[in-house]
């Protein structure tokens, strides 16, 4: 039986190894390594709005998201939900369990209906014995470091339109034209912003003649990513 035939098998609806090999998360990986991953991956599927995790969870398992979107937050002391990022398919998260603690240090919970594939910590140990793997998986944690480094300069430093176009690229990439599944209170929890704030800056984009968002469709005007990186600022 192929690779392929064997994971769409075992791994449920989606193919384990597919979403493993295709992720630039993991392209520092070599494919056996990407094949032990695959190996240990366990499907979970998961309904709109509904939570993988609660901070302080104790944490058995790393995820891989294989598709939707999940929300990882954490809670402020004056009971806000602060968005740490969201994890698009391909992504690896909830690493920090693997060795710096025993629970989850964030919230997941899952803005549309998504299927993700748990990693047991057990399991996952056991590959970092080998030293081939462990080294091209330190590599890939190193990669996502430096995302975010990036991701709090861009919060410090860019203003909410800027902020709002750079996650409409970092999510779905450049296009004219998209399918939006997430509310636009999510997209404003994602770039830091006020909902009423986000509604202000749509609203003068739409004047300008800059986008057009109605229900999940979201069409920007032709030949807009021309240099907009450059317009943005830097590392934008």
């Amino acid at each position: 039986m192929g690779t392929a035939r064997f994971y769409r098998y075992i791994g449920g609806t989606v193919d384990a190894y597919r979403i493993i090999d295709e992720s630039a998360s993991f392209s520092p990986l070599s494919s056996a390594s990407k094949l032990q991953l695959a190996r240990i991956c366990i499907p979970k599927v998961l309904g709109r709005r509904e939570t993988l995790f609660h901070e302080g969870d104790e944490g058995s398992a790393m995820y891989l998201l294989a598709q939707g979107t999940i929300q990882l937050f954490r809670t402020s002391e004056d009971g806000r939900e602060v968005v740490i990022r969201l994890m698009k398919p391909g992504e690896l998260f909830a690493e920090a369990v693997l060795f710096e603690r025993d629970d989850y240090p964030v919230s997941a919970v899952a803005l549309v209906p998504s299927e993700v594939f748990l990693l047991p910590t057990r399991q996952f140990h056991c590959l970092l014995e080998q030293p081939g793997f462990r080294r091209e998986f330190i590599g890939n944690l190193l990669a996502k470091q430096r995302y975010l480094a990036d991701r709090v300069y861009r919060l410090a430093a860019l203003d909410v339109e800027a902020r709002f176009f750079s996650f409409l690229r970092d999510h779905w990439g450049e296009r004219e034209e998209y399918a939006v599944d997430l509310s636009k209170r999510d997209v404003a929890a994602a770039i830091d912003a006020l909902p009423e704030t986000l509604s202000r800056m749509l609203l003068k984009l739409r004047d300008e003649g800059t986008l057009e968002w109605e229900g999940v469709r979201l069409r920007l005007r032709k030949g807009f990513w021309k240099g907009w990186g450059t317009a943005a600022g830097p590392g934008v």
